[in-house]
């Protein structure tokens, strides 16, 4: 489709000379003062506004304004016969993108700009559409949730985000550390930096040193050029190290000079490098023991635990496995191209039963096996992997803080009446959050003798 471009001038001639200009390359409309333009810039969205300054009526400036003021924005050009560059200022402040001199107007020069001024508009766009890609992958939002466990963790990270603090996250493994870390960094002012993540753990303590620092040429057998570090690549943006209690002494000595000095050199080089890099590490394992065990330096501890961030296992938010599951069903069902509608009750109780020690990716991986697996639009028992099968109701599901036996429906019910407060008693809104239809979400409701 072409692109669509509103011509506002008070003079006939001046309108159809530029309609014949333009209209091989655009679909033109035409009109003839602010009113009538306004008219139309409400009827329909139009990528580019071109319009006279002096008018009867409402002048261009004003028009200007009213177009940028719509949900979908055109782009704005201003046309007068009194050129200054006081007025090019004016013409900007009002919101427009760019300005030209009637009485110097060249059509080919027109094109061009009219060109330019639209591919820097799809490019804001997809620079818009990846940020909100980013924020959906990486955002506070994409971590998932409604447990008082899960809601502490997502406060401390609102807090210490925007701070140049070091963080420190602690607990299992599969608990979602490194998508908290990317949390901390898509909310910080470095957002638009590098995030870079190692995993200690996978890499021996030789080549973890070269990864960091980077080497030079000859350093070592292999080291046939120069290559960057960590480090260095993260300069002025965030640098994750997964598994840091995986490290051995040596190198935590470098990386508390790091985090003390801001300056490193490469391996094999004596050139210092200065490095601005904030800092988020995470473990598994409890560095305390381990500094008291003389396996990890007291010193470096410190520097790494200036904002310490506890995430709780899934057993230990049980309330938010409805919600985890529904969305990876979601999630594995596009991607899959099948079509099932939630979980039944009987496979729910299998997933609030067991004791899941891969916590959040074990339940991910089972999920996407069991979309895979299925055989029609609704998932059954017999999908689920042996071991949920087989288990038995654990001690900590079997309580909760005193209000007595946890089944499925008393969860079930203090998840809708959850759902049903977040949204203000919603039904439409709240069924999404809930992963059911809003049929389902009436049925529920009566069942329980529940009111929205």
């Amino acid at each position: 489709m072409k692109p669509a471009i509103l011509i506002v001038d008070d003079e006939k001639p001046s309108r159809q000379g530029l309609r014949a200009a333009l209209e091989e390359r655009y679909d033109v409309y035409l009109a003839e003062d602010a009113r009538s333009a306004a008219e139309l810039l409400s009827a329909e969205p139009f990528d580019v506004l071109l319009s006279d300054l002096r008018m009867p009526g409402e002048d261009g400036l004003k028009l200007i304004q009213r177009a940028k003021a719509l949900p979908h924005p055109p782009v704005c050009i201003l046309m007068t016969a009194y050129g200054s560059e006081e007025l090019a200022v004016e013409a900007m402040k009002h919101g427009a993108d760019d300005y030209i001199s009637k009485g110097r107007l060249q059509l080919d020069e027109l094109e061009i700009r009219i060109s330019r001024l639209l591919k820097s508009r799809v490019l804001e766009a997809e620079n818009v559409q990846l940020q909100k890609q980013l924020d959906d992958r990486y955002g506070l939002h994409a971590i998932l949730g409604e447990s008082p466990a899960i809601r502490a963790v997502l406060d401390v990270v609102k807090q210490a985000a925007p701070s140049r603090a070091t963080v420190l996250l602690e607990g299992e493994s599969g608990t979602g550390k490194e998508l908290v870390a990317r949390a901390v960094h898509s909310l910080s002012p470095r957002v638009k930096e590098r995030f870079i993540a190692v995993h200690c753990a996978a890499l021996s303590p030789t080549l973890l040193e070269s990864e960091l620092f980077g080497h030079e040429k000859g350093a070592f057998t292999g080291a046939f050029e120069r290559r960057q570090g960590r480090f260095e690549m993260a300069d002025g943006g965030s640098l994750f190290l997964d598994e840091i209690g995986e490290i051995d002494a040596t190198l935590q000595v470098k990386i508390l000079r790091v985090l003390e000095t801001r300056e490193f050199e490469r391996v094999g080089g004596d050139k210092s490098i200065q490095s601005d890099i904030r800092l988020i590490a995470a473990t598994n394992r409890d560095l305390k023991k381990m500094v008291a065990d003389g396996k990890f330096r007291e010193d470096l501890f410190f520097r790494l635990n200036v904002i310490a961030v506890k995430l709780p296992a899934l057993r230990e938010r049980r309330e938010d496995i409805p919600i985890l599951a529904n969305h990876f069903l979601k999630e594995f069902c596009r991607e899959n191209g099948k079509r099932i509608q939630g979980f039944p009750p009987d496979v729910m109780q299998l997933f609030l039963r067991h004791s899941w020690p891969g916590n959040i990716r074990e339940l991910r991986n089972v999920v996407n096996r069991m979309v895979v697996m299925s055989r029609g639009e609704r998932l059954a028992a017999r999908d689920a992997p042996p071991e949920l099968r087989e288990a038995q109701a654990s001690p900590a599901f079997a309580s909760d803080g005193g209000e007595g036996n946890l089944n499925l429906a008393a969860m079930e019910r203090r998840l809708i009446v959850k759902a049903l407060k977040q949204t203000g008693g919603n039904i439409s809104r709240a069924a999404p959050l809930l992963g059911v239809s809003r049929r389902t979400l009436h049925r529920k409701l009566k069942e329980m003798n529940l009111r929205p």
